[in-house]
This record gives C-alpha cells, sequence and structure tokens, in this order.
C-alpha cells in the first residue's frame, strides 16, 4: 500500500505548507488531493491527502512484479525517469510473451496495472512499462515515420493522415512535430478510431 498523510489548514496554502514542512518535500515531489472543505460563517477548513511520488514509484514496481509473479513470470525491473515520467523496463527470459502480438500484452498489463494503482491512490499518474526496450524502439519508430510524412507533406503541400493511434502515441507524433516550420499536427476523428493528420503551413 501506499501511505497517506491528511493535512488541514484555513486554506489550502496553508495545508499544503504543512505537508511540505512534515514530508520535508518540495510540491513537485507530492501527489495533492482536496479531502474537503467546510466552511462556517466563522471558519474555514480545508483537508488534503497528500503521497509523495517517490512512494507510488516504488509501490508500482511491487505491483508490476507481483502481478507478473502471479501469472509465473519473473522479471527485472529497471526505473528511469523522463521529464518525471518513471519508465519502468521488464527484462525476462519470455519477452516475446510480455510483448504479445504488436504490444498487446505489454498494453493490457500496463491498463490493468494502472487500474490497481487508480484505486490506491484515487487519481491518475503517469508511468509506462516497456519490455527490453520494445515502447522506446516501438516511439522511436513512430517519430521517424512522423518526421517523413512532414517532408513529404512540405514538398507537396499536401495534408497527410496516419493510421488510428492511442493519446499516447499521438503525442509522440505531436511533440515530433511541434517546432517544424513547414507543418503542424492536429488530432481528428473520435476514440477508438483518433488518428492525427500532418498539415502544411500556408
Amino acid at each position: 500500500m501506499v501511505e497517506k498523510h491528511k493535512f488541514i489548514g484555513k486554506t489550502y496554502e496553508e495545508a499544503l505548507n504543512k505537508a511540505k514542512i512534515d514530508l520535508q518535500e518540495l510540491e513537485e515531489n507530492l501527489i495533492i488531493k482536496t479531502k474537503e472543505e467546510k466552511k462556517t460563517l466563522l471558519s474555514k477548513k480545508v483537508e488534503i491527502e497528500v503521497v509523495e511520488k517517490r512512494e507510488v514509484k516504488e509501490y508500482l514496481k511491487r505491483i508490476i512484479k507481483s502481478t507478473l509473479k502471479d501469472m509465473g513470470l519473473d522479471v527485472e525491473i529497471e526505473i528511469s525517469m523522463n521529464n518525471d515520467v518513471p519508465t519502468y523496463r521488464l527484462f525476462s527470459t519470455n519477452d516475446a510473451l510480455l510483448i504479445g502480438k504488436d504490444g498487446k500484452n505489454l498494453k493490457a498489463l500496463t491498463i490493468v496495472i494502472n487500474q490497481m494503482l487508480k484505486k490506491e491512490i484515487d487519481t491518475s499518474y503517469k508511468f509506462l512499462i516497456d519490455v527490453s526496450d520494445y515502447q522506446q524502439r516501438t516511439d522511436k519508430h513512430i517519430e521517424n515515420l512522423a518526421r517523413k510524412l512532414a517532408r513529404e507533406v512540405k514538398e507537396t503541400k499536401i495534408e497527410v493522415k496516419m493510421d488510428k493511434m492511442n493519446s499516447y502515441q499521438r503525442r509522440i507524433v505531436h511533440n515530433a512535430l511541434s517546432n517544424n516550420r513547414y507543418v503542424y499536427t492536429e488530432s481528428v476523428g473520435e476514440e477508438p478510431n483518433r488518428c492525427v493528420v500532418i498539415k502544411p503551413r500556408v
């Protein structure tokens, strides 16, 4: 379980300052949720629930390992940070099974772990699970494809619609082309068929 801390103040800021002092952590290292806000004619009380991100990071490692152990898979896990988002790299004797066809097993594992975490801390928390750098290679492939298509759009001045992607994959495309002077990107369509269109700048 993840340890949850409760702090009360007359204002949100006061409660938050108490949390930072007591836990000796910066605000960016905390997950904060307002639990209760009470107002009367004479007073106001704000209660917040605080979880330390480092604890969430270790909790995720434990539930990934135990979930896979229950499935008969023994894995080693390495954690790296990228823009405050932890990536859990899994290494096993059966990486192909962990990944699945087109990464389906890896996606399913991520969904299950995400639901378990959300149930525990009652809020969203970004993380990535990778198997022997499969996700990293896939991400790089999407980036390279986006840049290749952007060059085509720049030359032909004709927009290109990419295949359907999930929100994480679309974000890779948007980020890869965000500073491109010749094209811009837009997400179009409805889930689960939402995709990215690469358009020429006028």
